[in-house]
């Protein structure tokens, strides 16, 4: 019996290696067990396969039965779990069609999605995460990124196209060649400008229903205070530490959520800083700027050109996820990941005591 057992791990874990769908794998196994009833049935008492395959075929009969009734109330709650969904989308569809709206214009209920958005987040809301609800409250959100360039690219582009409502760029740099390996929101007939109206452009040409600031500044102390006023979080997707630490004071006194990420050749790293929920600030983990030359720039050290692209996706995730409510947040974690090794590792965080940025937040 024990050998038919093996049998069947082997029928489905060989499948999943091959690329089958879970129906036929399901298929590969009650075969098995089909066969092994049909032997029972078949060869003669005391007869050695018989024998080695559960010698009473009341046994694979009681076993198949239980599988089928398995696989039926697995397809039972597919098909539920399908038809809820359907529900969950049709809900979010707006009563009174609306035009599709220019990029500039504000909608009269921005929590509404018009029909062209229920087909371009499709995909958002069938998922039991987000849905309906999820999906509005990406559009209603309001969210602040810091630096247009490599890890801005495609945490900008990745924001656009799930639909967050109202986003906000900053950067006071043009666009130059040696950006292009990586910068993926950028285009070669774009170097000489700057890169928030760069990447505003891009992301509008990708989603016309979301609205885009883009503003050719520098984080200031001036500045900062009205910048992140309304702001949902922050994404720091800077490569200096006087910006770095600037940000992460805002989001504090804000209340605020800080989604940071860095590089460095072949290594990302990625972590949410928001004391306001318990997890520590930046300047926990940083307390103070590495010395000349300890933590070198991308212009310095060099960076791999997809690399951005990897963590830059997973900043925009962490967003979506702490807009929508969904899954766990990278808060008192830090995730590096390698890409000269593929390897990921996750480290805990904790709050510094005494931290003269977040250690009189509760």
């Amino acid at each position: 019996m024990l050998l038919v057992f093996a049998l069947m791990a082997l029928a489905w874990w060989s499948g999943e290696w091959l690329g089958w769908r879970t129906v036929e794998r399901q298929a590969a196994v009650i075969g098995v067990i089909a066969l092994a009833l049909a032997l029972n049935l078949i060869l003669p008492f005391g007869h050695p396969i018989r024998e080695i395959t559960g010698r009473h075929p009341q046994l694979w009969l009681i076993v198949f039965v239980l599988g089928a009734i398995g696989v039926l109330y697995g397809s039972g709650v597919g098909w539920l779990r399908s038809i809820a969904m359907a529900r969950e989308a049709e809900a979010a569809t707006p009563e009174v069609a609306v035009a599709d709206p220019a990029p500039s214009a504000t909608p009269q209920d921005p929590s509404k999605l018009a029909p062209d958005e229920l087909t371009r987040y499709a995909r958002h809301i069938v998922l039991r995460e987000i849905g309906g609800p999820g999906q509005k409250k990406l559009k209603s959100a309001r969210v602040l990124l810091i630096g247009a360039g490599g890890l801005g690219s495609p945490a900008l582009l990745y924001l656009a196209a799930a639909g967050v409502g109202h986003i906000t760029v900053l950067d006071d740099d043009e666009v130059d060649a040696s950006n292009l390996q990586r910068q993926v929101i950028h285009r070669t007939e774009g170097q000489g400008r700057n890169k928030a109206q760069s990447a505003a452009e891009a992301m509008l040409a990708l989603n016309p229903h979301i609205h885009v600031t883009p503003l050719a500044l520098r984080l200031t102390d001036a500045n900062g205070p009205e910048l992140v006023a309304g702001a949902d979080m922050i994404l720091d997707g800077t490569d200096n530490f006087a910006t770095r630490y600037l940000a992460n004071d805002l989001a504090v006194a804000a209340g605020i959520p800080l989604i940071s990420g860095a590089l460095s050749q072949w290594e990302g790293q990625l972590s949410i800083f928001d004391p306001s929920h318990g997890a520590p600030c930046y300047r926990c983990i940083f307390p103070e700027e590495p010395a000349p030359g300890l933590a070198p720039s991308c212009a310095e050290a060099g960076v791999m050109g997809p690399l951005p692209g990897v963590v830059g996706a997973m900043m925009a995730a962490e967003a979506v996820k702490l807009i929508t409510g969904a899954g766990s947040p990278l808060r008192g974690e830090m995730l590096i990941y390698d890409a000269l090794w593929s390897e990921t590792r996750k480290i805990r965080l904790k709050r510094r005591e005494g931290c003269p940025t977040c250690g009189g937040v509760t």
